[in-house]
């Protein structure tokens, strides 16, 4: 999950992304609004609702939110959780006989009798963790032909490891020092929510404090000091401490609070039914975007009208194990999920075998995958993001879509600055862009990231298979990826990472098989049109 983070830097603190030219009644639901009606590059969900769907019945259908945990009682959530009724709630048994006690509302595959998992170590950390052990007394010299191959992979790796934790150490400490600049200054000012008039009476004594100035008024512009400090200053510093203590953390290991044995790939019942967990601010978000509430008038409305979310916790602030995600996608399949979203990913893998055969166990049972691209503005054709489509067989890719994310404007911006790409590994894209959704405690949220482009498509797949039950896995995946809107157009992003990387501008059509956005109404359109033919490889 370290791959999807929010949060993301340039220069010594984060920036957080702002959609320019929206109106206020826009910005809380553009990615449903259509580019002619709108001008705004949503996938024209609420001009279906009016012109495609009034009056049309549709079947329920279980959307599954495999992520780091879902709010069961917000107030835009509530009503749309899966409900299982054949399990008697608090009971402590197994009333259905799935071998999950008490799962409501999903499962929880990062918990147990000790609680349930928060912080965990990048999967990276792990594998050098396990070979360390088995190489310690290798050298260059007396590794042997039969790990060779192996023990050059452990050196790689070794040297990531080094050299991210240094850059989080680094990064750390550059913010440390940018916050107690900063706290200075506000204190020499007198206020704790200074306004851009405090800022610009200032009288800077120090570089530090002229640069402080600088800063503090260009974010002013943009909104409160309170808001700034809490989104940029308090966040930064919490993720690279979190990288530092936890994720980049050799000697940090969670996972005796599960109680299972992690090596363990064929063990399936274990965990807890807390779906929620401790951080359920992402799974909660997510959820929203595809399904809230579209009829009680508050928050806000998601893309599906007749889903229910199914809650199954299975990526923590960290990496998520690919044990977990496998027995994460059996879970939903298992218990009616036709949709499972899924907005993790992650550079390396320990088992990637055992995950290819549950995407495979999925598309057996007729179940669509959908899955974040990543946020690390990369090539997944040629740099690992797992999982991936790279050695599945062309069934299993039928049922699983793959989504990177756009912005709201049809320029050189549309493609988000920070999303992932792939002419052969990404099939569409979606807005996923300053997001307005549900986060815990019936609260609401802008956030960024292919992580909420997903649960778009997630959400039109779900809306799809409610509409048109009939309809299979691979034919919702090739009508969503048919119906797109294409865009031909270049698209500006920087190659590389840093302020000095160049800038390129590619077709958009590059970046993607499909070379479009995802569309509401063209896809129920083209749904319509099918009777059952079977969908093309």
């Amino acid at each position: 999950m370290n791959t999807n983070r929010i949060f993301k830097k340039l220069l010594n603190i984060a920036v957080i992304s702002s959609i320019p030219f929206l109106a206020n009644a826009q910005k809380a639901n553009w990615q449903n609004l259509d580019l002619k009606a709108d001008s705004v590059f949503g996938i024209g969900t609420e001009k279906a609702y009016k012109e495609l769907l009034k009056g049309k019945k549709s079947t329920r259908v279980i959307v599954a939110v495999n992520d780091g945990g879902v709010d069961a009682e917000h107030e835009d959530l509530k009503r749309i959780m899966w409900m299982n009724r054949n399990e008697v709630a608090g009971n402590g048994k197994d009333d259905d006989k799935n071998g999950y006690a008490d799962d409501i509302h999903g499962w929880n595959f990062i918990g147990g009798l000790k609680g349930s998992v928060d912080h965990e170590t990048l999967e990276l950390t792990r594998l050098v963790r396990r070979d360390q052990v088995r190489f310690a007394n290798t050298t260059d010299a007396n590794v042997t032909e039969k790990d060779k191959k192996d023990y050059e992979a452990f050196k790689v790796e070794r040297s990531d490891l080094e050299k991210q934790l240094g850059e989080a150490n680094a990064n750390l400490a550059g913010l440390m020092g940018f916050k107690n600049a900063l706290d200075a200054v506000i204190k020499k000012i007198g206020k704790e929510n200074p306004t851009l008039e405090d800022i610009a009476s200032f009288k800077p004594a120090t570089n530090a404090d002229v640069r402080i100035q600088e800063i503090l008024g260009e974010e002013l512009k943009k909104g409160s000091f309170t808001n700034f400090y809490a989104e940029q200053i308090t966040e930064g510093v919490k993720y690279y401490s979190e990288q530092v203590n936890y994720n980049l953390n050799l000697e940090y290991n969670p996972r005796d609070i599960v109680g299972d044995d992690p090596n363990n790939d064929k063990e399936k019942f274990y965990g807890n039914n807390d779906v929620a967990g401790p951080d359920a601010m992402h799974g909660s978000h997510v959820a929203g975007i595809i399904a809230a509430d579209r009829t009680n008038k508050l928050g806000i409305m998601g893309v599906a009208d007749n889903v229910v979310i199914m809650g199954v916790r299975c990526t923590p602030n960290g990496d998520e194990r690919d044990k977990d995600v496998a027995n994460s996608i059996r879970y939903a399949v298992d218990n009616g999920a036709k949709v499972i979203n899924m907005s993790f990913g992650k550079a390396y893998s320990w088992d990637k075998t055992i995950v290819n055969e549950a995407m495979k166990y999925a598309a057996s049972k007729d179940v669509l995958i959908v899955q974040a691209a990543g946020n690390e503005n990369k090539d997944i054709d040629t740099e690992n993001n797992f999982p991936n489509h790279k050695d599945l067989d062309e069934k299993t890719i039928a049922s699983w879509i793959t989504v990177g994310a756009s912005g709201p404007k049809d320029d050189e911006s549309l493609k988000a600055s920070f999303s992932n790409f792939g002419k052969t590994q990404v099939d569409v894209f979606a807005p996923g862009v300053q997001i307005y959704s549900t986060i815990p405690g019936s609260k609401y949220k802008n956030l960024d990231g292919t992580s909420m482009a997903s649960p778009v498509v997630a959400g039109l797949a779900g809306l799809i298979r409610s509409y048109y039950p009939k309809l299979t896995a691979a034919q919702v995946k090739e009508i969503i990826v048919k119906s797109v809107v294409k865009v031909n157009h270049n698209v500006s992003y920087k190659k590389g990472e840093g302020e000095d990387a160049p800038k390129v501008s590619v077709p958009f059509s590059d970046l993607s098989i499909s070379g479009g956005i995802v569309n509401a109404y063209n896809a129920l359109k083209l749904a319509a049109t099918y009777d059952g033919k079977s969908a093309a490889n």
